[in-house]
């Protein structure tokens, strides 16, 4: 099963639900682009993701003409807000779907501050794309789990 996860940076939101879904599922294939792809994955994006024992360190943004020419059974944006535009794929998708996050590039405030936002949002997608893929892949495949997420405290 084909998965790509879109953004308009690439550098946070869809980075970090790759990564989530890649530790669920290693037999997934899991991509994330963005309209405008950013020059590396945010530090703190990396930061609260070894956090929870994932590693999107090796990830770099992508752009979104990079898959056009891959069919998916899904792509899900992940953008949220009045603000940002979710980017469109033109490509061929089977399943379209959206589950929205705040931004947590735009967190304002001290080191401290910014970083509760990102886990924040870690924390939501976590929640939400653990939800997709019970419902939604292992429902629909009739799989099994192919793995486990750990979470470390």
């Amino acid at each position: 099963m084909k998965i790509l996860i879109l953004c308009t940076g690439n550098t946070c939101r869809s980075q970090m639900a790759e990564g989530f879904l890649r530790q669920l599922d290693p037999g997934l294939e899991i991509y994330s682009a963005g309209t405008a792809p950013g020059d590396r994955v945010h530090p703190f994006a990396v930061k609260v993701m070894k956090e929870k024992g994932i590693d999107i360190s090796g990830g770099r943004p992508q752009a979104v003409e990079e898959f056009l020419h891959i069919p998916f059974d899904y792509v899900i944006t992940v953008c949220d807000g009045a603000r940002e535009a979710c980017p469109v794929f033109s490509g061929e998708v089977k399943h379209r779907l959206h589950i929205g996050f705040d931004d947590p590039a735009e967190a304002t405030g001290t080191t401290e501050e910014v970083l509760a936002v990102f886990r924040r949002v870690r924390d939501e997608i976590f929640r939400d794309f653990g939800k997709f893929y019970r419902e939604r892949i292992l429902t629909d495949s009739g799989k099994t789990p192919g793995g486990s997420v750990r979470h470390s405290d």
